[in-house]
């Protein structure tokens, strides 16, 4: 059951989540790749670590820029779900 992170545990995770930053109630990372085929075939693995783990990141494609949001919607803010999955995410870059 995924709790809510206090500010110390997500400010503690965020120096281990290399490219994530936090924005409000989420944390986001924007990838920029060669172009707009590359971006989608890294969207497309990202899909496939989102279903496995059953927590669903925004994403919003621009060509080659993709911009990566997380947050469990269902608790109001950030878990331990959202950071597992930034780290799924990182070893795909």
């Amino acid at each position: 059951m995924a709790v809510l992170l206090t500010e110390e545990e997500i400010a503690q995770k965020l120096r281990e989540a290399d490219g994530w930053s936090q924005q409000d109630a989420e944390i986001t990372r924007t990838l920029k790749f060669a172009d707009f085929k590359e971006a989608m075939r890294f969207v497309n693995r990202v899909a496939d670590l989102a279903e496995n783990a059953s927590h669903h990141p925004d994403i919003d494609i621009r060509w080659n820029k993709v911009l990566l949001r997380l947050a469990t919607h269902s608790k109001g803010g950030l878990t331990d779900l959202d950071f597992a999955l930034a780290a799924e995410i990182n070893r795909c870059v």
